[in-house]
């Protein structure tokens, strides 16, 4: 059975028109309606999809829920995961962080990026049966994605296109119009398909705090050398700057140094170097400064050192330090 966070449940009991009542909806899902909404508390994908059918038709406008309930989302609501979102420099980089971290949000779909001329698609997919409660889930999803794009770029979106796997509704005059391009049905995926221009637009809602701590970061680092010789503290500045976009190839650094990969691991061997090893390095480093001198949360710091899941990087900070990240920050602050 798959998961799906409950957020989005939350986040459509909230959109619903006022003749249902709010609570009750919530609370036949199996959600305390008076809790906290915490993205990482989950609920079953059959029973998702069974509160968006019911939904869907007890509303006179049941054909447009998924707009609406994407329409709703903001990055915030999604807590690191609406931090990857924000903090990447353009939107191309909020929608390779979605693909990197969509398993936070749910077990049943994932993104993935395809370039094509002129642009790119932004897939979602997701496997089983289309009932109804899944193509809403689907369209919410497509949805949401529009918007929170359209709410971290310096510039309306420029799509191209829209496209669902399944059948179109009796009307789709409120799809073309919310997000103002042709929509397509009964094709072959779920996608947007994003223009060149506005994949490389820049964000708009990038964290100033979390620039100015790699800023410093990276300043620190390249205060400790001053000549060319020293290649792997070169190729840990290369790898602490794209860790927040996922952990980066070889090749991608060796490009920036304007050099090949196969170059680049040559270099390193020579000096008794990994390029792995590096990225563990950077890694390591970057995570206790992040510890030590910023209030982020555990979760948000997994994030921006390049983990999709704060158990991953708990397990990995611990090899590294002999500690959890909670213990080393809490000694840290005991000095």
């Amino acid at each position: 059975m798959g998961q799906i966070t409950s957020l989005f449940a939350h986040k459509v009991a909230g959109i619903v028109e006022d003749s249902i009542e709010r609570s009750a909806l919530l609370a036949w899902i199996g959600i305390d309606p008076d809790a906290p909404v915490d993205p990482s508390v989950m609920v079953s994908d059959s029973d998702y999809y069974d509160f968006l059918e019911k939904i869907a038709r007890a509303e006179q406008a049941g054909h447009t829920l998924g707009l609406r309930a994407g329409n709703s989302m903001r990055c915030d609501d999604y807590g690191a995961f609406g931090l990857a979102w924000k903090s990447a420099s353009t939107l191309r980089g909020s929608l390779n962080r979605a693909e990197r971290y969509s398993r936070v949000l749910t077990s049943v779909a994932s993104n993935t990026m395809e370039p094509t001329k002129g642009g790119a698609f932004a897939h979602l997919n997701r496997e089983g049966e289309r009932r109804l409660g899944s193509r809403l889930s689907n369209e919410a999803t497509i949805a949401s994605m529009f918007t929170i794009g359209q709410e971290v770029i310096e510039e309306p979106m420029n799509l191209l296109g829209v496209y669902f796997k399944h059948s179109a509704p009796a009307v789709i005059a409120d799809h073309e119009e919310f997000f103002g391009c042709p929509v397509h049905f009964d094709t072959d995926r779920d996608a947007l398909l994003i223009s060149q221009e506005s994949l490389d637009t820049s964000t708009k809602l990038g964290d100033p705090g979390i620039a100015r701590f790699f800023d410093t970061h990276l300043e620190a680092e390249l205060a400790q050398f001053d000549d060319d010789s020293a290649l792997d503290k070169r190729v840990k500045i290369q790898i602490s700057q794209a860790l927040s976009e996922g952990v980066p190839n070889i090749s991608d650094i060796a490009s920036n140094l304007a050099m090949s990969g196969r170059s680049l691991q040559r270099k390193l061997s020579e000096h008794g170097q990994s390029f792995q090893s590096l990225v563990d390095d950077a890694r390591r480093e970057l995570a206790e400064r992040l510890l030590a001198n910023s209030n982020h949360s555990l979760a948000d710091i997994a994030f921006l050192t390049g983990f999709s899941e704060q158990s991953s990087f708990n397990r990995a900070f611990k090899r590294w330090a002999g500690q959890t990240p909670r213990s080393f920050r809490l000694s840290i602050q005991a000095e």
